[in-house]
């Protein structure tokens, strides 16, 4: 590590570099004469540096795993993507690759590894940097939870036709499940946004909430006396009366600044939603 790391901070990829004379050394001119290299020269550097000291290395060359496209799910490797790095072998371990060229993860990034959120990763990375340590490390295993829990779903398409039924039902449970979270939270916001509004304001929204489940749904260009009247033309007495009683007391209220009944118009109101099918 340290080796390729000195590599990767001290010297540079050349665009150009003079020809190797005959008596010259790769790694004497690379070190000592250009400052750096060709992208496959550090490699070849790094591999014959460790070699001189006894560790046993190699050149692996090949193609890195290119970009990944989220739309088609295939990686895109081109030309440009072949490069050469280091291998190192650690006794009962096995072979190990370094990768010394600057610019590069010390460790070269892995076939297997799930490319298909990358751009939300990168956002989440970016995000994370503003959180206090704390709550970032508690956010990053809720979404390696839910990332593995996706996986383990995705891989029984792969299980033949019991592993798609099986996944079929738990992406429709998850949607139910999603559907239901969701009312849930519309009629906590309602309510809570009901709890921050005077009395009678809270009363009067109530009452239009009642109607709009009836179909009798107020425009917002329309005023409250302008909704009382339709509604009269569309539904029955009793319900056009409780309607239109709401409806005055909330524009004396709200323009004459005087103090409604809200007792009455609470059992009014109440009246309403017992009898909504009438």
């Amino acid at each position: 590590m340290y080796l390729t790391q000195t590599l990767k901070q001290r010297y540079t990829l050349q665009a150009e570099v003079p020809p190797l004379a005959k008596d010259k050394d790769l790694v004497q001119a690379f070190l000592l004469d250009w400052n750096g290299g060709y992208p496959d020269h550090f490699g070849s550097v790094l591999t014959l540096m460790l070699r001189s000291i006894g560790i046993p290395a190699r050149l692996a060359t090949g193609f890195g795993p290119g970009e990944f496209n989220p739309f088609t799910g295939m990686y895109v490797v081109k030309n440009t993507d072949a490069y050469a790095l280091t291998e190192v072998y650690f006794p009962g371990n096995g072979w190990f690759a370094f990768d010394p060229i600057p610019g590069h993860d010390l460790y070269p990034p892995s076939i297997e590894v799930d490319q298909t959120f990358s751009v939300l990763r990168q956002f989440w990375n970016w995000v994370a940097g503003w959180l206090p340590f704390p709550i970032a490390g508690l956010l990053n295993g809720v979404i390696a939870y839910i990332g593995i829990a996706i996986a383990k779903v995705l891989g029984l398409f792969s299980q033949g036709l019991t592993g798609v039924l099986i996944s079929i039902f738990l992406f429709c449970g998850l949607g139910i499940g999603g559907w239901g979270l969701w009312q849930s939270w519309r009629v906590w916001q309602t309510f809570y946004q009901l709890r921050r509004l005077p009395p009678m304001a809270r009363l009067y929204h109530q009452m239009l909430t009642v109607m709009a489940e009836q179909g009798f749904q107020k425009h917002p260009s329309e005023t409250p006396l302008e909704y009382a009247r339709q509604v009269r033309l569309l539904t029955s007495p009793f319900k056009a009366a409780i309607v239109l009683e709401l409806s005055q007391a909330y524009v004396s209220w709200r323009y004459g600044g005087t103090d409604p009944n809200l007792h009455d118009l609470q059992k009014q109101l109440q009246m309403l939603k017992q009898k909504r099918h009438i």
